[in-house]
């Protein structure tokens, strides 16, 4: 009673603090950004063509830079038992003017790439090499003649067309079940085969560049090249059947998106994997481009620049294509 009657006088008396009113705002509420890669698609498509545009008319008017698998030659793989310097092997091999390309192996060997010789041109320069560098420790010469190298050309189209009709019906049956049925199913594939043919024109252009245009012999076309187009073909269409799958899911529970909206939402989920994903392997590869052997080069940066391109046309080409491709043909 004495604190009651103390607060009492002071004016104050004890109430119970009364519950803050909830406000309603009835102004604008902040939006949450999210990059529109299908509504930007046109930007993105032109900026394809702008990178694969000069590559296809290299392609066209000066070709490519053909290696001793498809253009046929001789090799050489010499190892020394005191191995000389690469300048004066090089020097040797511009002497005897067999239009010749030299290579250091790891292990202290040379690769000789020549034209086409003849058994005693062979025997000519294995005498000049061992006049240069001193004793041979191993030595071996193979020849390809245009026959073979005939083939191995025809074996490589037939590879790269097969792939690309293999993906496309696979993934056509794949996604046949999603709104529409096999037409759909097309679509989805049809989708996935135009960003992979992307990436081999964007790949087969570089290299055209390199070797024809700045006379490089890192853009030499021979099996390794092809070795590394079918990787990225693989490595292409798997980043792209993520995002497709993405969307199969998202097309069961968000039937209030329009596809358009599905489209973007799925590649947005998707988008920090196959980023992450690719990064990893793009470390590796720069690492064995700047410290790996000559004999790689090539290879590598076939794989490095495939798999950024793949990753690319994944994102960037596939789903938006996929979308056009509906508004042109739509589905029920």
């Amino acid at each position: 009673m004495a604190e009651l009657s103390r607060e009492a006088r002071s004016g104050r008396l004890l109430t119970a603090e009364p519950e803050p009113e909830a406000v309603e705002t009835t102004g604008p509420q902040p939006r949450v950004r999210r990059l529109d890669i299908v509504g930007r698609r046109n930007w993105f498509f032109l900026l394809s063509l702008i990178i694969i545009i000069p590559g296809i008319i290299s392609m066209v008017t000066r070709g490519f830079l053909l290696g001793i698998d498809f253009a046929g030659g001789t090799e050489f793989i010499v190892k020394f038992q005191n191995p000389p310097s690469l300048q004066s092997v090089e020097s040797t091999v511009a002497r005897d003017n067999i239009n010749g390309l030299v290579q250091q192996a790891g292990d202290g060997s040379f690769i000789i790439r020549a034209s086409p010789l003849t058994p005693a041109q062979q025997q000519r320069v294995k005498d000049d090499l061992q006049k240069t560098g001193g004793p041979i420790a191993a030595y071996r010469a193979d020849s390809v003649g245009p026959t073979v190298a005939s083939e191995i050309v025809t074996g490589a189209l037939v590879a790269v067309v097969s792939a690309a009709v293999l993906i496309l019906l696979y993934l056509a049956f794949r996604f046949r079940r999603v709104q529409g049925g096999w037409r759909s199913g097309f679509q989805f594939g049809g989708s996935a085969l135009l960003a992979l043919l992307h990436d081999v024109f964007l790949l087969a252009g570089i290299f055209s560049i390199l070797g024809r245009v700045l006379n490089l012999r890192i853009g030499e076309i021979d099996s390794f090249f092809l070795t590394a187009v079918l990787t990225v073909v693989g490595f292409s269409v798997h980043d792209t059947i993520v995002v497709f799958d993405r969307i199969r899911e998202n097309l069961v529970v968000s039937s209030r998106l329009t596809f358009e909206q599905v489209v973007n939402l799925s590649i947005m989920q998707t988008a920090a994997r196959s980023i992450i994903t690719s990064f990893t392997v793009v470390l590796v590869l720069v690492a064995l481009l700047l410290f790996g052997g000559e004999t790689l080069k090539g290879f590598v940066l076939a794989l490095l620049i495939g798999i950024v391109s793949g990753t690319y046309s994944s994102i960037f080409n596939a789903s938006p294509l996929l979308v056009v491709w509906r508004r042109l043909r739509p589905v029920r």
